[in-house]
């Protein structure tokens, strides 16, 4: 599809399988694979069981895998279960995390968490 930067999985969409995307992916239903995209939107009532690779992420439904992306905003309403690889993270009070936290490069430079009142903590 040229032209296409936005792809939309819907509340009744169910996928079994690995999902890849150039595009921007907003996920509203269940995917039972592996999600790699430039720029994911995960809806509230949404689950997604696989690993996570992107640009960026705002997850606010279910996931159960490893996470890694550059710049990544976890919403009061996720609950993560796995690992989570990151340059900058943002954090809203209530997210729930099972997992570990990890810089992905520490090479790259000093990585960032925001904290959802706005400060930074290194």
């Amino acid at each position: 599809m040229a032209g296409s930067t936005f792809s939309v999985f819907g509340a009744d969409t169910r996928i079994k399988g690995d999902v890849s995307a150039t595009a921007d992916l907003h996920i509203d239903g269940k995917v039972e694979g592996d999600v790699s995209c430039t720029s994911l939107v995960q809806g509230e009532a949404s689950e997604i069981v696989g690993a996570i690779k992107a640009e960026s992420a705002r997850l606010s439904g279910l996931v159960r895998g490893t996470i890694a992306v550059r710049e990544l905003v976890v919403l009061k309403s996720a609950r993560i279960h796995g690992d989570v690889h990151y340059d900058a993270l943002t954090i809203e009070q209530g997210a729930q995390v099972d997992g570990r936290f990890a810089p992905r490069a520490a090479t790259e430079g000093e990585p960032r968490l925001t904290l959802a009142g706005g400060s930074e903590a290194n």
